[in-house]
């Protein structure tokens, strides 16, 4: 196998579940063909996490061998409420919001993808003068039949619960999206692989050449049981603060280190079958084996001195329990000296029911004593600590 065979092998099976057509779309890689990858997304939501990151990944690696990114924004669908194969419709956004979410978005997109390699499209660009007879063509090339096969769907239908008609249609929009960017490969995870299969029907019967798909593995979240995900809340933020995101890894169950490695970092192959082996026969430890997994990840979303910063401050406020040096502080007053109130505002959580949560599952400590009565009142003085690394100072 000479060197570019390797490389297209490598490209095609580390970190990927599945490719449609595998052999066809290997034929095409070797034979020097430029293509066009498609990668959308929701701008319903701004936040990427390191299961985001997978997929980022992957295209940033084909970028390296010359291919070219295309970036949809799904501006049009996040206005009328894009469900996206969630069991519940999502809310309309106005296009400002879209705009800003989008905005966010890309900051966080660019940090892995290459941004002066990547050509950004906006869904409106095509289906801003989209008309009813446009809508109906579409809808005609597909049946009721076929939508069904989707599973969330088909589980939604045999449980007699509800499906709009506007949810088919998403399906066929990002098919659509496919036709408009005459996309070659289209990246996803798993869970969208009914989506993807839609659009490379679409692209046949409209006579452009079919494209490839290539899915990646769901990354298992640092609860250690089901894929990473923000509502969930056992996600690691690709945004998160360097200190903050290396305390998350350090949190990952051990079983979960080898695929960690294996779909977030650029370690070789014989590195990566050391580590499987060391964990297997327990000849390793597994925390040095999460700092050095964490070194590499914030170093490469931010820079070696960051990661390095962050990996001493979790040696001392979490391995040895000092307290930071750089606590920041926030006034107490009668008005929110009640402990669930107090951590709300200061911003440690995100709403009074989460930190009333948070306090009855023992998670909050004042002045390095558990304190699970969410009603307990503050003084100045009081040191808040919620989680393992977030923390207040009453003044």
């Amino acid at each position: 196998m000479d060197n570019d065979e390797a490389r297209v092998e490598s490209l095609l099976k580390r970190s990927v579940a599945e490719v449609i057509v595998e052999e066809e779309l290997k034929k095409r890689l070797l034979a020097g063909e430029k293509l066009r990858l498609k990668e959308g997304f929701d701008p319903s939501f701004t936040d990427i996490h390191l299961g985001h990151m997978v997929g980022l990944r992957k295209l940033r690696q084909f970028q390296e061998m010359g291919h070219q990114v295309v970036l949809i924004v799904g501006d049009w669908t996040a206005q009328i409420g894009d469900p996206s194969g969630q069991s519940v419709t999502r809310p309309m956004l106005s296009a400002e919001q879209v705009k800003q979410n989008a905005q966010t978005y890309m900051e966080q997109f660019f940090k892995v993808v290459d941004k002066q390699k990547t050509e950004v499209r906006w869904q409106s660009e095509w289906f801003g003068n989209f008309s009813l007879a446009d809508v109906i063509r579409l809808t005609s090339k597909f049946t009721l039949a076929q939508m069904l096969a989707r599973e969330d769907f088909n589980q939604r239908y045999q449980a007699n619960q509800p499906i709009s008609i506007t949810e088919f249609l998403y399906p066929l929009l990002q098919a659509y999206d496919s036709v408009a960017i005459q996309s070659d490969v289209e990246f996803g995870g798993t869970d969208q692989k009914f989506n993807l299969l839609v659009g490379r029907e679409l692209q046949s019967m409209v006579g452009q050449r079919p494209q490839n798909i290539l899915m990646t593995p769901l990354l298992v979240g640092t609860d250690g049981v089901k894929k990473m995900s923000k509502s969930l809340g056992n996600y690691i933020g690709v945004a998160d603060p360097p200190e903050e995101m290396f305390g998350k890894i350090m949190s990952i169950p051990d079983d979960l280190l080898y695929s960690y490695y294996e779909l977030l970092t650029d370690i070789s192959d014989e590195a990566l079958l050391n580590i499987g082996i060391s964990l297997n026969n327990e000849t390793v430890n597994p925390m040095e084996m999460k700092k050095q997994l964490g070194l590499i990840i914030v170093e490469n979303l931010y820079d070696r001195t960051s990661a390095e910063q962050a990996e001493e401050h979790f040696r001392r406020t979490i391995q040895q329990k000092e307290l930071p040096d750089d606590i920041s502080e926030y006034p107490v007053n009668p008005t929110n000296a009640c402990l669930k109130d107090y951590i709300f505002e200061a911003g440690l959580c995100k709403s009074r029911g989460e930190a009333k949560r948070l306090i009855t599952q023992g998670a909050v400590q004042i002045d390095g004593r558990v304190i699970d009565d969410s009603n307990y009142t503050l003084s100045s003085g009081n040191i808040i600590k919620v989680g393992k690394r977030r923390y207040v100072k009453c003044i």
